[in-house]
């Protein structure tokens, strides 16, 4: 155990981790030239396009330093704060963590809130400074940032860059001197944390584990505590650039278990495997339910598709245990599920993932936050969905969830996003000049304001400077009310939204507007309409496609004219009752570009 080092890369999104990992797995030989690619462990197409991590990768790397053999298990981890859920995991399973920041850019909010996350998990901290080979780069500047977050010396911080392999040697003599090797009794009764799991179509299940105590060999039947099932390790190993089995891993270890399991209900990321016959006295501590912060309903395009779907999304769920859901139905769109998402991107991620890697063809329906109601006769109700809410007479009270909200922006953008989280009702807490021009401010908001498109709009009007992360703060009162949608008198109730009641007439009013951009004309006219209970507050409608059935009347009595136009407008009325109109899924999309 002296020789093994267990540690992840933590930064904001964009600051190069991923290059930066690329260059240590070259360096130690663990890639060679002919096999590198570029972010060599973003596996995922997905990934490459947007040039993003979305998963937390575990890869294991041999390193000779000073005539001694060093194993060190690198965990790297993604930046964006949708994904936050992944790096806690990743910093349970080390003892220590490399703090990238970007030299052009600076600290940005995604880099502090990570960092917390690490010091709280008592991690030895490296800082390095990463992108140095760039013209705009502000090294001194930077370093005076890092030391005033950290606590650290300037010889402390290491000047890299992940392009060039600058810096590469230095840090990994840092990981080798500075992290502590991972504390743990082989000897004792095995105790392993399951940090990620993945679906192999072949093999079943491979759950990715640490193992803090005792150890644990091919053959050994295993114990997975909180479904109290037991298997047997039919193979185990460590996790290279492909899984290499191994005849036994002992504490201190990262490797992978395939037990033959096929159901993904079996698999619990955070659980704890132990030996059937020698349980461990207690499970391993320090992991928390996710917490959605997102609803949105995803339903398939074709009903029959509603048992393939529930299978893809459970397969999903294995690769990514922050997504959650559950069966509900909708009258416009038949059966589909609830899914709980930890912010927009992450809604788009998985609504990309069931369309590539399972071809599901989903709809997913405007994404709302969950709401506590308080009705009349005491009961608190949950709501995650407007259809959900009782009747306007029973609620006595709404009470939404609010954000302690952090951006780091440059000071030349402070009175336009201001302004921005002024009309998302958001509430200044404080104000703190970091540097010059470098600002921090803290807003407290409403959660169901930033679901939009809050984000986007932040980049767009600070030129792509400001970071952005947030953390739930508790609910308050609000003054909600339900907007309906309704096309020919007939609510569509995956459009209906929960809302402040300042914003529903403008909103509503939009809403019309672009419904009847997207919805195409029929044979009859097509009222659409917004309504707040019974109350309608705006109305477009779709003219109807018409035929001129007075076209062969050249002359004559108007009566003429008038008998063919009157049996035509019998005929519309028929229609209307019996006609239905479709809403097109780009209508479901269009809600949350309403801008």
């Amino acid at each position: 155990m002296e020789h093994l080092r267990n540690f992840s890369i933590i930064a904001h999104i964009d600051h190069g981790k991923s290059t930066l990992a690329d260059r240590l797995l070259l360096l130690t030989g663990t890639i060679t030239e002919r096999d590198f690619q570029d972010q060599v462990l973003d596996d995922m197409d997905l990934e490459r396009e947007r040039g993003i991590t979305i998963k937390s990768h575990a890869i294991q790397m041999q390193h000779t330093y000073e005539g001694k053999e060093y194993t060190l298990n690198l965990i790297d981890t993604p930046g964006h704060v949708d994904f936050s859920y992944e790096v806690s995991r990743s910093i349970a399973a080390c003892e220590g963590a490399l703090l990238v920041v970007d030299a052009s850019q600076g600290i940005q909010a995604q880099t502090i809130s990570n960092l917390y996350m690490a010091l709280e998990n008592d991690l030895e901290i490296i800082p390095i400074l990463n992108k140095m080979d760039m013209e705009s780069a502000m090294p001194e500047e930077v370093k005076d940032q890092i030391v005033d977050l950290l606590g650290c010396q300037y010889e402390d911080i290491i000047e890299a860059s992940g392009k060039t392999g600058m810096g590469a040697e230095e840090i990994l003599e840092a990981i080798i001197h500075k992290i502590p090797p991972p504390k743990g009794d082989p000897k004792a009764p095995l105790q392993a944390l399951i940090f990620d799991s993945v679906y192999n179509s072949f093999r079943g299940i491979y759950a990715y584990f640490r193992v803090l105590n005792g150890s644990i060999k091919k053959g050994d039947l295993v114990k997975f505590v909180s479904t109290d099932m037991e298997y047997y390790a039919d193979e185990v190993g460590v996790l290279r650039l492909t899984p290499e089995p191994r005849k036994e891993l002992s504490a201190g270890d990262v490797g992978y278990i395939i037990s033959g399991i096929k159901s993904s209900k079996e698999v619990k990321v955070g659980d704890t495997i132990t030996q059937a016959d020698r349980p461990c006295e207690e499970i391993v501590s320090g992991f928390e339910n996710v917490k959605p912060m997102v609803f949105a309903g995803i339903y398939p395009v074709d009903a029959d598709d509603y048992e393939d779907l529930r299978a893809s999304i459970e397969k999903l769920q294995l690769n990514d245990a922050s997504l959650t859901f559950i069966p509900e139905s909708s009258a416009a769109l038949g059966f589909g599920f609830r899914c709980g998402f930890l912010g927009l991107l992450h809604m788009e991620i998985v609504q990309e993932r069931l369309d590539r890697e399972f071809d599901m063809d989903v709809i997913t329906t405007v994404p709302n936050v969950s709401f506590k109601v308080h009705t009349t006769k005491g009961e608190i109700i949950e709501v995650h969905n407007p259809s959900g809410l009782p009747v306007v007479t029973l609620i006595d009270q709404i009470d939404e969830p609010y954000i302690h909200a952090q951006i780091i922006s440059k000071s030349a953008f402070v009175g336009p996003i201001m302004k921005l989280c002024l009309d998302k009702r958001g509430i200044l807490k404080n104000q703190i000049y970091l540097t010059s021009d470098r600002v921090e401010l803290t807003f407290e908001m409403p959660l169901a304001e930033i679901v939009f498109d809050f984000y986007d709009k932040l980049k767009s009007i600070s030129k792509g400077y400001a970071s952005f992360d947030y953390h739930p703060s508790g609910e308050k009162k609000a003054d909600l009310v339900k907007l309906d949608i309704l096309l020919n008198g007939e609510m569509v109730d995956a459009l209906s939204t929960l809302m402040h009641r300042n914003n529903a007439y403008d909103f509503g009013r939009r809403m019309c507007e672009k419904l009847k951009e997207l919805i195409p004309r029929q044979q009859f006219d097509v009222a659409i309409q917004a309504a707040i209970g019974a109350k309608v507050i705006a109305r477009e409608t779709v003219k109807a496609v018409r035929k001129d059935v007075t076209a062969k009347c050249y002359g004559g009595d108007i009566t003429r004219k008038r008998k063919l136009l009157e049996k035509q407008k019998k005929g519309k009325k028929r229609m209307r009752q019996v006609g239905n109109v479709e809403v097109p899924q780009s209508a479901f999309m269009a809600v949350l570009k309403l801008d």
